[in-house]
């Protein structure tokens, strides 16, 4: 299967539920995600789509050394930030809130894939979240680090 453009990142269970968002001010977020949807001319930066969207972080993992490091940000539509997340996005499927097929329709219609390939990619992506949860990461922040609003 060639390149992929939209890929599962499923993050390590000892990174779930952070994001910068949280240690951002409201005013800092709001003027950050609103910068990236800007820059990426409010469309998704994937497949284009327009409507709304979700500011994602972009990390880069380094196995050898578990420590991530913050490298940016991209403007995603809705299916494509649900594919990123594919794990949150089940339990949002078996809440109700979401239905998984539009998902899975969706990363097949952008990657122009198969469900098979669909399945071996989610196949890998679990493997390689599960090696990645044996670890505590370091997280860095990178250049970002300076948007950390101070603890009262």
């Amino acid at each position: 299967m060639a390149d992929l453009k939209l890929t599962i990142e499923l993050v390590s269970s000892t990174s779930w539920y952070e994001n910068m968002r949280k240690v951002m001010s409201q005013s800092d977020w709001d003027v950050l995600r609103k910068k990236t949807y800007a820059e990426y001319g409010h469309k998704c930066g994937i497949c284009g789509a327009t409507g709304r969207l979700n500011c994602h972080e972009i990390w880069e993992y380094d196995d050898k050394k578990q420590v991530q490091t913050l490298k940016g940000f991209i403007a995603l539509c809705n299916l494509c930030h649900h594919a990123k997340h594919i794990g949150f996005a089940q339990i949002l499927a078996d809440r109700g809130e979401l239905d998984m097929h539009d998902v899975v329709n969706h990363f097949l219609e952008v990657n122009e894939c198969d469900y098979p390939d669909y399945i071996n990619h989610e196949r890998s992506a679990w493997t390689k979240w599960e090696k990645r949860s044996e670890h505590d990461w370091q997280v860095d922040l990178g250049e970002y680090a300076g948007l950390v609003r101070e603890e009262k």
